[in-house]
């Protein structure tokens, strides 16, 4: 059983974290007490790997000391469980505008008298935990984003960033963009193929319209270009921990060119390794 220990300060970004670590799979539990920890491990090992991968989330809130903490820890990792520590931070100034910008107050902030004297204390206080860390993670310069990236790197098992998902759409313009589409490419200066009696019914797929579509010089140097762009641009998705990313091809009707070309980009964005998926959103309308 995999049991990871989420702490660090208050606004360091634990609360994000434990959203995205519920995302690809850990069952969180937030605020429990370290006398509870142990007690709620076993009961996790006995749950018949319903409960395989759980995610606590323990901090300043939930004691005035950390010994019983640390020592549950130390017997936690003696014991046949995976268990981590991750300790989340950021620098004070960080913190403090991210509590200006919630208006929340700090748990200890009544006590220090002033937000940037309870950040202090605060790192005070967790300096023995953040000394036992397996990971820490300063989340002062991090997107929300590269936060995620980051933990479904650590964490993500079969969800982790290098298994990103990519959605090719083909589309008509004449029906509406789709809302979904993190990139959109426009098709429409090819030569197109309603205008030929012959092809008028067929679509992208069948092969006489994707042989014209393609006989076309402009038609591949599009194509070669589209596929420098793909090529540079989705490892950094990746690797901003995007999991799904939309990339829509549109023509006038969606029945012939951005068919085709669609077609073609999933052939080549598979071929690199990704998980995709081909939707002909028009296709079949008039």
């Amino acid at each position: 059983m995999e049991i990871l220990i989420i702490s660090g300060l208050s606004g360091g970004g634990k609360s994000k974290a434990a959203s995205f670590l519920e995302d690809v799979g850990f069952y969180i539990v937030d605020n429990m007490p370290a006398g509870m920890i142990l007690k709620f491990a076993e009961f996790c090992a006995a749950g018949s790997g319903r409960y395989s991968r759980v995610a606590l989330v323990y901090d300043v809130r939930t004691a005035d000391t950390f010994d019983e903490f640390l020592e549950v820890l130390s017997t936690l990792r003696q014991r046949e469980y995976d268990c981590k520590l991750l300790f989340l931070e950021a620098d004070v100034a960080s913190i403090i505008n991210r509590y200006k910008e919630t208006r929340r107050m700090h748990p200890l902030q009544e006590l220090a008298g002033s937000l940037e004297g309870a950040v202090n204390q605060e790192i005070s206080m967790m300096a023995p935990v953040r000394a036992q860390a397996d990971i820490i993670i300063n989340s002062t310069t991090y997107s929300t984003a590269r936060l995620r990236g980051e933990l479904l790197r650590l964490f993500g098992g079969s969800h982790r960033a290098g298994a990103m998902q990519v959605s090719l759409v083909s589309f008509g313009f004449k029906h509406g963009l789709p809302l979904e589409a993190d990139l959109v490419f426009d098709v429409r200066f090819m030569p197109n193929p309603f205008y030929i009696d012959s092809m008028r019914d067929k679509t992208g797929l069948d092969r006489e319209v994707r042989d014209y579509v393609f006989s076309f010089r402009e038609t591949e140097q599009f194509l070669e270009k589209l596929r420098d762009l793909l090529g540079f641009v989705l490892p950094l998705y990746r690797e901003e921990g995007k999991t799904v990313l939309v990339a829509a091809v549109g023509c006038t009707g969606g029945h012939h060119r951005s068919v085709a070309v669609t077609h073609a980009l999933a052939e080549y964005v598979a071929s690199l390794g990704y998980q995709v998926t081909e939707n002909h959103r028009d296709m079949t309308r008039n």
